[in-house]
């Protein structure tokens, strides 16, 4: 029994692992999407996967460059701070706990250690 269920449990995992590397076509053609509903989908799905990746990593998957990268770093990366000190007040951080936590989750976004803020 123990094995069983183990088998199903690691079953389910890997499937969810496999989907998650599929791209957003694969995903739509087995999810069997035609039409407006395809087209609705593979745009969330898009904007989704671009909104995982760094703010560079961003800039170059918009062919950006030069005055145009910079601007989009740079706004990316205040969004990411604005976002991040949200998330550590609705945490209810404080001190070199919110600090902390900004940092990282800036960072995370940014998609390395970002300078550090002006008080």
């Amino acid at each position: 029994m123990h094995r069983i269920l183990l088998a199903i449990v690691f079953a389910a995992w890997t499937s969810q692992a496999a989907a998650a590397q599929l791209s957003c076509a694969d995903q739509a053609k087995e999810k069997k999407l035609a039409g407006a509903a395809q087209a609705s989908f593979m745009k969330k799905c898009e904007a989704d996967r671009i909104a995982q990746l760094s703010c560079t990593d961003q800039a170059k998957e918009k062919k950006l460059a030069g005055a145009a990268q910079s601007s989009f770093v740079k706004k990316c990366e205040t969004d990411a701070g604005a976002t991040c000190e949200a998330a550590a007040k609705e945490k209810k951080l404080a001190g070199a706990a919110h600090d902390s936590f900004v940092k990282k989750c800036v960072g995370d976004a940014v998609g390395s250690a970002p300078a550090p803020a002006k008080k």
